[in-house]
């Protein structure tokens, strides 16, 4: 649990991903973004690794999936990191979010950034 007793869920390592992967013709990382379909309502959603979840993410939320009350957008790469942050701070969604320009984030940015949020302190 996160400050103020907050829960965490992490779908990625759920034994359904892989076939919802291959039958989306996606990553597994963004095909578990669909066990969180109920989830999402107010939530806050943090990604910090595959720019591929966050794309699905702002999809799903496009295609009328709930709302989360903000999201993280922190992945970190070459390929993609980049231009998912883009799509989410274009902001066509009317999201709260947090983002690391550029190539740079990650998990440990990510985590903090949660933290941050989480806590009865801050």
């Amino acid at each position: 649990r996160l400050p103020a007793d907050n829960e965490v869920v992490c779908t990625l390592s759920d034994p359904r991903v892989p076939d919802l992967a291959a039958e989306l013709g996606t990553t597994r990382s963004a095909a578990a973004l669909e066990l969180w379909r109920d989830r999402l309502d107010g939530a806050v959603v943090a990604i910090g690794n595959a720019p591929t979840a966050l794309f699905h993410l702002l999809d799903m939320i496009a295609a009328g999936a709930p709302r989360p009350a903000a999201v993280l957008g922190v992945p970190v790469g070459f390929i993609g990191a980049a231009e998912s942050k883009d799509a989410l701070a274009a902001n066509a969604l009317g999201l709260e979010y947090l983002v690391v320009r550029g190539r740079r984030g990650g998990s440990a940015m990510t985590a903090a950034a949660l933290n941050a949020i989480a806590s009865e302190e801050e």
